[in-house]
């Protein structure tokens, strides 16, 4: 032990065994000081400190569960911060002043709502980003203090020599014959230990430099989270007043709506499967049918396109600007691979083809989101369905054309209604606070919202990889 040879040493000749090996400053006495009062100090008997501790606790931690438990904690701190965060009544009156400013057209409106659900949907990445950056910061500080707490005996013995330093000048290099031989064999005994001591102090002073750095960063990440939360609610109250004065501008009246969307949950409650849903919307609901059927026409006419009309459509849709007030998918589904962006930020658990949990395959993609996360169109199509059905809670059914439908589950709250035709982009739903319970979602090894992505052709699952943009495609890893 280190303290059997320093002290000693160091209360027989401090002065000529500190003067010889360069004495430590006040300033590194000071900061070990700084570190005793993080790390506890440690029990007199420090002869068996290893083995008074019981076998368990020796083990080493797992990562993923430390990772785990990290990410809980960082979230519920976020989250009890989001809700002190509100918009004030003049930023609010702001907000309605200008959406009452708008130019009311049913295209502009249309792209201030896609416009704003971009903005959305670029803070939630922001916030999800800031959430796994402090998880990362709290890791490493973690890392850092149980580090100093596995070194407090020694940090304990190093503290002590840095006190009796401190506290006792090194006298006058001149000494009497009698004292020459005990300084000398003091010198010769400091000489080796204490460069020891000073690579302890060193190392502690860097690993104390670390945790105020790693403190200070999560300082500013925490202020970074709480201007984007603010932003996000503003964005919030933005969409919701376009999606306000967007539906005073239907042309249908409520009356009509209302039958319609009862009329929808009934036909809901009496269908056994995706595919009879559809079928039984498209005969008996209006505007579905009537979407359903301009559809159809669209699809007809490109069928009779010319295999150079069909490239000329192609290039457009890689190039082109669409007709705002169009009610047909501005292009064949079929020619939008790799070029649609996910509906929601967040993480892809799971895969087309994966174990689903239950031994069976998964029929589509289910991504794990932030609270409150907005849902977008991925592409044009005409919301075929939206409200509850069976296991699926809540479900948004987009016919997208080229015989594809769309299918998103597991949101909280839906801003659309069926029959209505929507741009890519624009917002159709919100996520919950929580995953929600669904035979979408089993055996996934997290908590937070998850938004669920079936795409089908011809009314079978097939796979949405190829259609996604390739920075969308990556999957998180235990949603970590």
């Amino acid at each position: 032990m280190l303290s059997r040879i320093v002290l000693p040493a160091l209360a027989a000749t401090l002065g000529m065994g500190v003067c010889m090996a360069g004495p430590f400053s006040r300033e590194d006495v000071a900061v070990a000081q700084e570190a005793d009062a993080i790390a506890p100090q440690a029990p007199d008997d420090r002869t068996s400190t290893t083995a008074s501790i019981p076998p368990s606790a020796q083990e080493t931690p797992d990562p993923a569960a430390d990772l785990a438990r990290k990410r809980d904690e960082t979230r519920t701190q976020l989250d009890a911060l989001s809700k002190t965060i509100s918009l004030s009544s003049g930023k609010t009156k702001e907000l309605e002043d200008s959406i009452a400013s708008l130019d009311k057209s049913t295209a502009s409106l249309r792209q201030a709502l896609i416009d704003s659900a971009t903005r959305r949907k670029d803070l939630d990445r922001k916030i999800q980003q800031s959430e796994k950056t402090l998880t990362n910061l709290a890791v490493k500080e973690g890392k850092i203090r149980a580090s100093l707490h596995d070194r407090r005996a020694l940090l304990a013995e190093v503290l002590g020599a840095l006190e009796r330093m401190g506290r006792n000048p090194p006298p006058a290099l001149l000494v009497t014959p009698d004292d020459a031989l005990a300084s000398v064999r003091s010198a010769i005994l400091l000489g080796a230990v204490v460069p020891g001591m000073r690579k302890e102090t060193d190392k502690l002073i860097a690993d104390l430099t670390d945790l105020s750095k790693l403190q200070a960063d999560a300082a500013a990440e925490k202020a970074s989270f709480t201007a984007t939360m603010t932003n996000s609610l503003e964005e919030e109250r933005r969409m919701d007043l376009l999606i306000a004065e967007n539906d005073k501008h239907s042309k249908e009246n409520a009356a009509q709506l209302e039958a319609e969307r009862k009329r929808a949950e009934e036909l809901a409650g009496q269908a056994t499967s995706l595919e009879g849903l559809v079928a039984s919307l498209e005969s008996q609901i209006g505007s579905v049918r009537d979407a359903a059927a301009a559809a159809r026409a669209e699809e007809a006419r490109r069928a009779q396109m010319s295999e150079q009309q069909r490239e000329q459509a192609k290039a457009l849709a890689e190039n082109g600007v669409p007709d705002k007030n169009r009610i047909t998918p501005a292009y064949p589904f079929s020619d939008l691979k790799k070029k649609l962006e996910l509906p929601v930020a967040g993480d892809i658990l799971r895969q087309f083809g994966d174990d689903d949990g239950t031994g069976h395959t998964a029929m589509g993609l289910t991504v794990a989101t932030g609270p409150e996360a907005l849902v977008t169109a991925p592409a044009d199509g005409t919301v075929v369905y939206a409200g509850a059905f069976r296991s699926y809670g809540q479900m948004i059914i987009l016919d997208t054309g080229d015989g594809y439908h769309m299918v998103l589950s597991g949101m909280d709250a839906i801003k659309t209604r069926p029959g209505r035709f929507v741009f890519a982009g624009e917002p159709l739903a919100t996520m919950g606070q929580k995953r929600v319970a669904s035979a979408t979602a089993l055996a996934l090894e997290t908590d937070r919202p998850t938004l669920y992505i079936e795409f089908r052709k011809d009314g079978k699952p097939v796979d949405s990889r190829p259609w996604w943009t390739s920075k969308d495609t990556g999957k998180a890893r235990n949603d970590t």
